[in-house]
């Protein structure tokens, strides 16, 4: 199983929007994966957020789901993926 951490900055003042987008975001990908995400702020800075999906099976049509989903946020996002050891 792979864990995809996906992280990016954004201006705190379109947070409403962005909580808004995501929530969609998760939904999307949850009913076409079974993958519920979490989303997380740094601690330390109000404009890093990052995006947790835990236990992906298939990652290349997880790869494919996330961009086409993730594209309409209009955001650059930096992908990492980590498996269990």
């Amino acid at each position: 199983m792979t864990n995809y951490y996906v992280y990016y900055r954004l201006d705190p003042a379109r947070l409403d929007f962005f909580r808004s987008a995501i929530n969609i975001l998760f939904k999307t990908i949850q009913n076409a994966s079974g993958v519920q995400g979490r989303w997380l702020r740094r601690r330390d800075d109000p404009a890093t957020y990052m995006e947790v999906y835990e236990g992906v099976a298939d990652e290349q049509t997880f790869d494919a789901l996330l961009e086409g989903a993730a594209a309409q946020l209009g955001l650059e996002r930096k992908i990492e993926r980590f498996v269990c050891l």
